[in-house]
């Protein structure tokens, strides 16, 4: 039996690494959803409930985090003893700075001009190269290449963020 302690993927049964069988996930998911629900325990004393109610919220945390390429990574880098330091490590290549403040200027130049097809074509290559980092991180975590994946894990993360803002900007545009 697992123990609220266990990692993520204990929990679930999964190998620890990044490539991850989905389908598995959602499967072994709602296997211990079923076995922990608190609606299973509502007979039960307030001592079982409060267990119940951690091991679904437990459930629930490692779920999301193991679905979601870049919790995961984050994730798996801190089982590593890695901490991603996103708020503190700013650090990041010259080139990728670069890129951020052409990104930056390009949303600024499209908000202004209220020019929705220029952030929806700036969000769709944010989109091409989320997902070639992706594939870049898979790797570097695959190879335990930890620190250079710790890198690659800001930098998805700070596309992120760009991307919610010309989504923002968009929606703005739109009403």
């Amino acid at each position: 039996m697992a123990t609220l302690n266990d990692s993520h993927f204990d929990l679930f049964e999964l190998p620890a690494q990044y490539a991850l069988d989905t389908q598995a996930l959602d499967d072994a998911y709602r296997t211990v959803q079923a076995q922990v629900h608190p609606d299973r325990f509502a007979a039960a004393g307030d001592a079982q409930k409060r267990i119940a109610m951690q091991w679904a919220t437990r459930a629930n945390e490692a779920y999301r985090t193991l679905r979601d390429p870049l919790k995961r990574a984050t994730y798996l880098l801190s089982l590593r003893g890695i901490d991603v330091g996103a708020e503190n490590n700013t650090a990041m290549e010259p080139a990728f700075l670069m890129q951020q403040m052409e990104w930056r200027e390009r949303i600024e130049d499209a908000a202004a001009a209220k020019n929705a097809g220029e952030l929806d074509a700036l969000l769709a290559e944010l989109r091409d190269e989320e997902r070639v980092r992706f594939s870049k991180l898979a790797a570097l975590l695959d190879s335990g290449s930890d620190q250079a994946a710790s890198e690659a894990v800001r930098q998805l993360m700070f596309i992120e963020r760009v991307a919610s803002e010309i989504n923002a900007q968009i929606e703005k545009l739109e009403n």
